[in-house]
């Protein structure tokens, strides 16, 4: 692994300049056409989106360390940035025609959408303390603007407000936590600091940990940082609350991937300070709060706030197991779930967005998914679809997500020595408890749906380019398991050889 200069890093950092280029460009054309250029926006932001797609693909994972150390090009950037890549995509296509975004805004919308993926990218890249608190900045900035987007209504000003409380207060206490490594370590060199933890007090290291975890457990919505994600989810225009329960979720697992992998990944670290116990622990509150928080919840929305939460503690599973022999199975795990995530996730938000739409449900509330069978059956069928992946059932892609995960959990706790000397075995029989306990919320939905009979009978008209896009995502979420698995996620999280990519070393 080379540490190259600011010149030397510009060919591996293509995508991310483009894509910062490409949101300047569109902020340009919309003061230019005064609010009237959505339509060119709009083209700008998908275009934008997908010439960064295509340029992040192509880009060698050569695994060196950019601009001195500031960011990385691996693998696991490059993974966790088409994800994000891909859910950014979706999200403008969406906004494009809902009546929830002023067509007046949707450049500005549009181009918050781009800031907000750019500081997403920076935090799976981030080989360094400063450099993951900047993209952390930006990607919160542009998420305040949007949660706040529809102003005049009560419940989206006071989502915006407490996004920005909570996030102001998560942000100062992992700044406190990143002085304090420094003032332990003496550098905020994520891949160096671990060795020097090593050597500082044990009880100093605990507490800088503590401190730096609530900045990322803030943005992966992690029991006791996840106070703001109901409010938020529920107040946020749709577009927004679809986007941040995948993308923000998958750029602050990419920071906590890279923080324990390449932090504090070695023997020493993790003798100084036991973070596979500290995270197991948080796990499992998280995916327990989160799924008995939605039992009685009447707001769709609301419900799958709190069902993202429960996710997010299946997902540390992953990063537990990392702690232990098979540290790349593990992250290859975490990758699968978040890519069917992305799918079965959105694909239920979208449901949503339609048929919340003035002229069709209109409502956001479980009762008005009585009888939705006979008034719309493909999206009852596409809902009730997306749900059952949600719950983890076979075939579906969530059933391999978690599969995965668990099995890394065993896998890793049965062989010698255990995750850092312990057995995690009981976290999966959590997680599959936890598992049981959401068919429950998630059944009354689908029951409202199928079982139910609505007072209104009267059709609900699906609009056939949004029933291809549903289609579109339904198809990964039923046919992933069997198109691909975790070996082969493993195998793309190798980096190319450095010596097959001409480069100039800094001493």
């Amino acid at each position: 692994m080379n540490m190259l200069g600011n010149l030397d890093s510009i060919q591996y950092y293509v995508g991310d300049t483009l894509l910062l280029g490409l949101a300047l460009l569109v902020v340009v054309i919309d003061l230019v056409g005064r609010g009237r250029a959505h339509g060119v926006t709009g083209v700008a932001s998908l275009l934008s989106i997908a010439a960064v797609l295509t340029v992040v693909g192509v880009s060698p994972a050569v695994g060196d360390r950019l601009f001195y150390g500031m960011v990385r090009a691996d693998s696991l950037a490059r993974a966790f940035k088409l994800i994000i890549g891909a859910c950014a995509l979706l999200t403008l296509l969406v906004s494009l025609r809902t009546a929830e975004v002023s067509t007046r805004l949707r450049g500005e919308f549009f181009a918050l959408i781009l800031f907000a993926t750019y500081g997403m990218f920076l935090m799976v890249s981030a080989s360094n303390l400063l450099a993951a608190y900047l993209g952390i900045e930006m990607a919160s900035i542009s998420s305040y603007i949007l949660a706040g987007f529809l102003a005049r209504r009560t419940r989206s000003s006071e989502a915006a407000f407490k996004y920005v409380i909570y996030g102001s207060v998560a942000s100062g206490v992992m700044l406190f936590g990143i002085s304090l490594v420094f003032g332990m370590a003496g550098t905020v060199d994520i891949a160096v600091m671990g060795e020097r933890l090593a050597a500082a007090p044990p009880i100093g290291v605990a507490l800088a940990l503590v401190l730096m975890f609530a900045g990322l457990g803030y943005k992966i919505a992690s029991v006791p940082f996840h106070m703001w994600s109901p409010d938020v989810y529920e107040g946020s225009p749709l577009p927004v609350t679809a986007f941040l329960s995948v993308a923000s979720k998958a750029a602050g697992f990419g920071l906590v991937l890279r923080f324990f992998r390449d932090g504090m990944g070695s023997p020493a670290a993790m003798a100084t300070v036991d973070w596979p116990l500290l995270l197991a622990l948080v796990s499992a509150v998280t995916m327990t709060v989160g799924n008995l928080a939605a039992f009685g919840q009447t707001n769709v929305k609301r419900l799958l706030a709190y069902s993202s939460i429960a996710h997010g503690g299946y997902l540390l599973m992953g990063v537990v197991a990392m702690g232990g022999a098979r540290g790349s199975e593990s992250q290859a795990a975490v990758l699968f779930y978040f890519l069917a995530y992305l799918f079965m996730n959105l694909g239920a938000f979208y449901v949503v967005l339609h048929l919340a739409a003035p002229g069709r449900l209109g409502s956001e509330e479980i009762s008005a998914y009585r009888g939705l069978i006979r008034r719309s059956p493909l999206a009852a069928i596409l809902m009730s679809m997306f749900l059952f992946s949600l719950i983890g059932l076979p075939p579906f892609a969530g059933f391999w997500g978690k599969l995965y995960l668990f099995k890394t959990v065993i896998d890793a706790s049965l062989t010698s020595g255990g995750v850092n000397g312990h057995s995690f075995v009981w976290l999966v029989l959590l997680g599959l408890l936890n598992s049981a306990i959401s068919l429950y919320y998630y059944f009354s939905v689908v029951k409202a749906m199928l079982l139910d009979d609505g007072d209104d009978t009267s059709r609900v008209a699906v609009n056939p380019l949004y029933a291809a896009l549903l289609i579109v995502l339904m198809l990964p979420t039923l046919l992933l398991g069997f198109l691909t698995d975790v070996s082969v996620v493993e195998d793309q999280l190798t980096d190319a050889p450095a010596a097959s990519v001409a480069k100039t070393p800094v001493p």
